[in-house]
């Protein structure tokens, strides 16, 4: 009998190398991570609790204890935070009914002014729920109604979109994670997962490696059709008043190469009646 916290625990003493633990690998040793008995030592706990705890026959760990396990198995903030709610999920189950996700019209209005950043807002699950001109002109799927997520697993354009795929994908699984947390029963989560895990061994890979990880900045390497590459920061805002809903940014330095193309996709999108006129000679007269 496995739980999500036991299975969390043991994925991560997997991953953790002896020698990353300060142990020695030992020449008889039949697997790559840290033994059951090791991570035991290192939390502070006896090897027989940590065993139930993994196998899923006690669920209701202490702070000290999951603090222990934190340290043991060199967990980040992140993901020391992910440990802490698996465990609370345990003991008192969070049931979140199911409602409708709206963007308020003033902050439609905010991001519909900003007419050369593109601006979008994500839902729980990270489907877009409003967008202005220029974030669905950066990408299609950005548009509302659509799951970056998804798209980016199951359309072969994305790839071509994101220079950085392995990475973009790798941190979006890990962010994924990070803000769905453990305690929440959602089945429009469960769907998701497995759509992708049914069409994305790479999604099925990184889903299982159970990375956590809250990134709300960085940069974005993007090659786009008309204008080509784009080095753009993307900030990441939680809406005060609106659980669970993400204001995306993207922006370029300005004077930098990438700021121009944006410039250039901002003109672009343009109906052609109100871009500026260019000004033109005179046409000279034929000589009699």
């Amino acid at each position: 009998m496995s739980s999500k916290l036991g299975d969390y625990l043991r994925v991560r003493r997997e991953r953790l190398r002896p020698d990353e633990a300060g142990l020695p690998a030992g020449a008889r040793r039949r697997v790559p991570g840290l033994r059951r008995e090791e991570v035991a030592l290192l939390a502070g706990i006896s090897a027989e609790y940590y065993l139930r705890l993994e196998q899923g026959r006690d669920r209701h760990p202490s702070e000290q204890v999951l603090d222990g396990l934190a340290r043991a198995l060199q967990l980040d903030a992140d993901a020391a935070t992910y440990l802490h709610e698996l465990a609370s999920s345990g003991r008192t189950p969070r049931r979140r009914p199911p409602r409708p996700e709206r963007v308020s019209p003033s902050v439609q209005s905010l991001i519909d002014n900003w007419t050369t950043t593109p601006a979008l807002v994500q839902g729980r699950l990270m489907t877009v729920l409003a967008a202005n001109a220029m974030a669905v002109a950066l990408s299609p799927f950005f548009a509302p109604g659509v799951n970056p997520l998804r798209a980016a697993f199951l359309e072969p354009e994305m790839r071509e979109f994101y220079r950085d795929w392995d990475e973009m994908t790798a941190k979006t699984v890990a962010y994924l994670r990070s803000i769905v947390g453990a305690g929440v029963d959602d089945p429009r989560l469960a769907e998701l997962i497995g759509e992708l895990s049914l069409g994305s061994e790479r999604f099925r890979m990184l889903w299982a490696r159970q990375d956590v990880r809250l990134r709300t900045s960085g940069i974005s390497g993007f090659l786009h059709p008309q204008v080509g590459p784009l080095d753009l920061h993307y900030e990441k805002l939680a809406l005060p008043g609106a659980p669970d809903q993400m204001l995306i940014t993207y922006h370029a330095e300005r004077g930098s190469p990438s700021y121009e193309r944006l410039q250039l996709l901002a003109h672009l999108m343009k109906p052609p009646s109100a871009r500026p006129r260019v000004a033109t000679a005179a046409p000279v007269a034929d000589e009699p």
